[in-house]
């Protein structure tokens, strides 16, 4: 049997940082009784290789410099496999001069009191951007895009951070990606713009745990606080205890995975107990929270 490659193979930017792969079966394959299904090959930028019955794929990916894929039509029949010549098919990068897209661009993101999700993104200027160089930043979030009013800028007035007190990110989604698009535009060159890919929980900060109550029974030091504020439940948060003893200087961070400690101190010495905390297996990890506000105990 022969096997024919897809035909009308095209490759269609459908949202930032987002590809839309379609294709047609070939009109010469012979259908019978066999299973028609397409290998997919991404080369670049980031490869990835799966199989589809459809004659479609979405894919999400920076694209400032270019995205290359292949496919090929695969027929199974019984136990055999029969495969098709590739068809290949590319976009170009994203058109500017060398070196002046972003650099360094980082991103954070808190989980307010409200339950919706701030965006904050720092980045430097591309060595080659000249001194009149405006960026502007985009952020998309599944189907939503918007573009940032409330920027910072450096000491040549041009923007390096951008905030959104609020976002369409839903805080109780677990590894979804922010897509951040970063243009820009000058009297003396062509900006090149940069994509950067976030996993929402990856980026964020994660707030501090509340209610931190410590006392003393007897010779043990017993600590309790609340998770912090955040849409997932108390299983899914890690915590370090870090205790100072004032008297002798020995410092120590323990890695506690409950909302309470019991631990056998000196009681003639006096301490110092602060608390913080991270996402732990619901989702990745994010950044770790700021310390708790310190609290003596201890001696007088």
């Amino acid at each position: 049997v022969q096997v024919f490659p897809p035909v009308n193979f095209t490759l269609t930017v459908s949202a930032l940082a987002q590809v839309l792969l379609h294709w047609k079966p070939n009109p010469n394959q012979e259908q019978k009784n066999y299973t028609i299904r397409y290998d997919v090959k991404i080369l670049s930028p980031v490869p990835e290789e799966y199989d589809t019955k459809k004659t479609y794929s979405i894919q999400t990916a920076a694209l400032h410099n270019g995205f290359s894929a292949h496919i090929r039509t695969l027929l199974l029949h019984n136990d055999l496999q029969m495969r098709s010549d590739w068809v290949k098919e590319k976009l170009l990068p994203l058109p500017g001069a060398p070196e002046t897209s972003v650099t360094n661009l980082s991103c954070v993101t808190r989980i307010t009191i409200s339950s919706t999700v701030s965006l904050r993104c720092t980045w430097l200027p591309g060595r080659g951007a000249p001194e009149d160089t405006e960026y502007f930043l985009f952020y998309r979030y599944e189907t939503y895009t918007e573009e940032c009013q409330d920027y910072i800028k450096d000491k040549w007035n041009r923007n390096t951070e951008c905030r959104f007190s609020v976002t369409h990110v839903d805080p109780e989604e677990v590894d979804k990606l922010i897509v951040i698009h970063i243009n820009g535009s000058s009297k003396y060159a062509a900006i090149k713009p940069f994509q950067q890919l976030f996993n929402q929980n990856a980026i964020e900060k994660v707030n501090v745990p509340r209610n931190v109550t410590v006392f003393l029974e007897q010779n043990d030091l017993l600590a309790t606080w609340e998770k912090p504020i955040s849409p997932f439940p108390k299983e899914c948060f890690e915590y370090e205890f870090y205790l100072f003893n004032l008297k002798s200087g020995n410092k120590q961070i323990l890695k506690i995975s409950s909302n309470d400690f019991r631990l056998w101190i000196d009681v003639t010495n006096r301490y110092s107990v602060q608390i913080r905390a991270n996402h732990h297996i619901c989702c990745t990890r994010g950044f770790w929270s700021d310390w708790s506000e310190i609290i003596y105990v201890g001696k007088n």
